[in-house]
């Protein structure tokens, strides 16, 4: 068999054969993306920084509808189906380009407004509601306090209304009940601020999100030049297709 179409039909094969675990790995990470912003979605006003995770999770679901038409196209040496398993990778390709783009456009977006956000949340902090919750889930899972550091609280109808005290979220855990909440025991608390942290956080997770979106991507290039290599080389035999095995 010409090494071309050998070559060709095998990485077609594996092509399809992997758009199960390609699909599984990008709803993965378009879940994982929107959980990170869901669980602080009180400092994100710019809700547009979803729509890579979403473009993911359609791409996601669109590849396992088609892997196994792919697979069946290959080893019934199908041209229709091959070409129609062309057109499907081209517009895989392009949704994982599109997704790069948003990517990178609203990575540098995204701590634009954060302050700003992030402030207007802690100034609503009162003990419960909506917003306690958010900057007490914020405070313990990224182990911060405050907005810039954990003197921002000062600036706080709470600081104020609490004997000068910060919430026991800022406190470290391993401090247990000795810590109070007061500015003057640093050693007690977190002192590190929460916008640079969420912020790392957001651009790690978006970053994470590119590079697999890159990936699959250039998969898919490979995947275009196998089905056009296939479809030149046998239009041109009288044989026709000639079968993986053979």
């Amino acid at each position: 068999m010409d090494c071309g179409i050998f070559t060709s039909k095998s990485v077609l094969l594996f092509l399809s054969l992997i758009f199960w675990a390609a699909g599984a790995a990008l709803a993965y990470v378009g879940a994982y993306v929107i959980k990170s912003y869901n669980n602080f979605d009180s400092f994100i006003q710019d809700k547009y920084t979803l729509i890579p995770a979403a473009i993911i999770i359609g791409v996601s679901v669109v590849m396992f509808i088609f892997g196994l038409i792919g697979c069946c196209a290959t080893i019934r040496e199908s041209k229709v189906g091959l070409s129609f398993f062309f057109i499907i990778i081209m517009v895989i390709f392009a949704a994982e380009v599109a997704a790069l783009v948003f990517s990178f456009i609203y990575q540098g977006k995204i701590n634009k407004d954060l302050e700003r956000s992030m402030n207007e949340v802690f100034m609503k902090y009162d003990g419960q509601g909506a917003e306690t919750a958010a900057v007490d889930y914020l405070q313990t899972q990224l182990q911060c306090c405050g907005v810039t550091n954990y003197t921002s609280w000062s600036n706080t109808t709470w600081f104020s209304s609490n004997n000068n005290t910060v919430p026991h979220s800022c406190c470290k855990n391993s401090t247990g009940t000795q810590c109070t909440g007061r500015l003057d025991q640093p050693d007690l608390l977190n002192v590190q601020g929460c916008e640079v942290k969420l912020d790392r956080l957001l651009q790690d997770v978006l970053g994470y999100a590119m590079l697999v979106i890159l990936g699959f991507a250039i998969i898919k290039f490979f995947g275009m030049l196998s089905v056009c290599v296939i479809t030149c080389k046998a239009g041109s035999r009288r044989s026709g297709y000639q079968p993986l095995y053979a």
